[in-house]
């Protein structure tokens, strides 16, 4: 019989619903209190287009990037110089990065995205194809019984929640948007299960839109490089966006990924074999 991903102590399945709505939606599902903590200034200064830098000097107040580099003596130009090194020394590594799920439309890489929370690419590439073949689109989705989504998408954990995402999000689609996936931000999160990393995916790798995502891989070597001393993903996101052009916000984020999986791991990283290493400061780590 299939373990149940939810077993488990209540305190541990509190800690791992929590891990999974932060992964599908870091900005609306976990909760009024969070977003209300952040305040307004953020959201306005990210409508405008204003990069870290401008911020700081608009405000008045030190954003993480700014606080973090000044700790290492570095100044904005610098800091941006080194940034570009760094991008450039990871495109040379990985030049034709992507995300490494499959998909063929704007749908079925929206539930592609939402799936991948809390498990491997790999394992939704296992389970995708009969899904999409048994509910091809959203109109498909939102008609199933919800019993026979939970089926298909079980071998990806936490079935219950990701199915009332998709489901939600299918008819909010048909309902909003004409059966199509949106192609703007604003729009993308108003869907159930969907926060600006599930959206960024959208943008960058559907419709060509510069978006920059930023999953748990992203979020360490960020810090770890440097370029952010934030903890929170939209002030990563926000940190990143100001250190590089916006051609470079999707393809510079996939290759974070990849050198994170590959090379710069949480506890020990290959640094004796790191094409970044002479930009890297090592947050965080030993200095051995």
């Amino acid at each position: 019989m299939r373990k149940n991903p939810l077993n488990g102590s209540g305190a541990g399945k509190r800690v791992k619903r929590a891990a999974l709505v932060d992964e599908m939606a870091p900005d609306r599902e976990t909760g009024g209190a969070r977003a209300a903590a952040k305040g307004v200034a953020k959201k306005t200064a990210w409508k405008k287009g204003a990069g870290p830098g401008n911020v700081s000097k608009g405000s008045g107040k030190k954003t993480s990037i700014d606080k973090g580099a000044a700790a290492r003596g570095e100044d904005e130009e610098k800091l941006r110089e080194r940034a570009g090194r760094i991008a450039t020394a990871l495109a040379r590594l990985y030049p034709k990065a992507r995300i490494s799920l499959d998909f063929t439309t704007p749908w079925q890489c929206l539930v592609a995205t939402i799936l991948s929370a809390q498990c491997t690419d790999e394992r939704v590439n296992r389970t995708t194809p009969e899904l999409f073949a048994r509910l091809p689109d959203p109109a498909a989705m939102a008609a199933a019984p919800a019993e026979e989504v939970e089926k298909l998408i079980m071998p990806t954990g936490f079935y219950r929640q990701k199915t009332k995402a998709i489901q939600g999000a299918a008819r909010k689609i048909l309902g909003n948007f004409g059966g199509e996936v949106p192609s703007r931000m604003e729009d993308l999160v108003t869907l159930p299960g969907v926060g600006r990393k599930t959206a960024n995916v959208i943008l960058g790798h559907v419709y060509g839109e510069p978006g920059l995502v930023v999953d748990t891989h992203v979020r360490r070597l960020a810090r770890r490089l440097g370029l952010t001393a934030s903890r929170d993903p939209e002030e990563i996101e926000m940190d990143l966006r100001g250190l590089l052009p916006a051609v470079e916000w999707t393809p510079f984020s996939m290759r974070l990924i990849l050198h994170g999986r590959q090379v710069c791991y949480a506890r020990r990283p290959r640094c004796e074999a790191c094409a970044v290493r002479p930009d890297c400061p090592r947050i965080g780590l030993s200095a051995s």
